[in-house]
């Protein structure tokens, strides 16, 4: 029997040939699989830098032609298609007005840093630091420089900036991957207040209730979009929350490849949360077949782990061209009512 090939987090198949320790590590840092699929790598990536060089160029001559970035169909149009990671934190920045509020409050991130700290929220947060992402080496408390204590400096200024959220588990992965993108603990803390309040407001509030109604609006939306997926997972008696809970929470941080996260994270900060429906729904509809073969409630939660690995979601490039085209039409009024009558649901249910 043919043994069956592993994936890492970078999504790659595994085998191939042996590597140094560069090759061992990402270009953000994360540690690759013993046996990582060099060769299939190297053949997408070829292939991708292409691309990636040709984005770089005409982001330039945007970005130098502009005094302050501002939003526009242009504009758009290229971020959907990739922002230069010498260009993300600047372009996430703007569109997703961090900026602003960078530059209308100076000095406030010290402030926070420098005030009396709630030793519960020190505790809970130091609790979490090592967890984060044991497997990237700029998370290393023998890296130079060491990401530990910037991330601990964000989560604690924000859970004091914010403290109806404080801090709750998935925030130290939002937070680590900003700072792998800024490299910059202020910009990092004000994009994570960008997320956070205006992005995806109530995600991680104590009830959680923006996460919760969310899930269950993608329950009614594959009702819609896909009605077979929608009676499998009646059928087996599925709820949402149990296949899709981390999808939300994590913003696909750890489930789809790094660089498939960033060029979402790209749209999420542009466009806002409808992003995150747009992924779930394209995984959901181009695997629809595979999920309709499930036979039980395991059956369902293996497919939905499935469905985030392989060629499909590796070729970062492909896989967002296609989230603004096979899901169709997705409105900001059709989820603002589908959120409103989750969201009376929910409430109704809890109370």
């Amino acid at each position: 029997m043919e043994k069956k090939k592993k994936t890492n987090r970078t999504g790659h198949f595994a085998g191939g040939r042996a590597s140094n320790r560069v090759d061992r590590v990402d270009p953000y840092g994360f540690e690759r699989s013993e046996d990582f699929d060099f060769d299939s790598y190297e053949e997408l990536m070829s292939e991708y830098l292409v691309v990636l060089t040709r984005r770089s160029i005409k982001w330039s001559k945007l970005l130098k032609s502009k005094k302050k970035v501002q939003k526009n169909v242009k504009l758009k149009r290229y971020v959907r298609k990739g922002i230069p990671n010498e260009h993300r934190a600047l372009v996430w920045m703007a569109a997703s007005g961090a900026q602003d509020q960078f530059e209308k409050n100076p000095g406030y991130y010290q402030m926070l840093l420098g005030a009396q700290h709630d030793p519960k929220l020190v505790e809970t947060i130091l609790t979490d630091l090592n967890r984060t992402f044991p497997d990237n080496i700029l998370f290393s408390e023998t890296s130079r420089p060491c990401l530990q204590k910037p991330l601990y400096n964000v989560l604690l200024a924000y859970g004091h900036h914010n403290s109806t959220v404080g801090y709750c588990q998935g925030m130290n992965f939002i937070a680590g991957y900003l700072l792998i993108v800024t490299k910059d603990e202020e910009k990092s803390f004000w994009l994570m207040d960008a997320l956070l309040s205006r992005i995806l407001p109530d995600y991680y509030s104590p009830a959680m209730l923006g996460l919760k109604m969310d899930q269950e609006v993608l329950g009614e939306l594959v009702k819609i979009k896909t009605p077979q997926v929608w009676r499998t997972m009646i059928d087996h008696n599925v709820m949402w929350t149990l296949v899709v809970s981390r999808w939300f929470i994590c913003l696909y941080i750890d489930v789809l490849p790094v660089e498939t996260v960033l060029r979402i994270w790209d749209c999420l900060f542009y466009e806002g949360s409808k992003i995150l429906f747009r992924v779930a729904l394209t995984l959901i509809n181009h695997n629809q077949t595979l999920i309709q073969q499930a036979r039980s409630l395991p059956d369902v939660v293996q497919i939905f782990k499935q469905i985030t690995q392989g060629p499909f979601v590796n070729d970062c490039h492909t896989f967002l061209q296609h989230i603004f085209t096979e899901p169709g039409s997705l409105s900001t009024s059709t989820l603002t009512k589908l959120r409103a009558r989750c969201r009376s649901h929910i409430i109704s249910e809890e109370s």
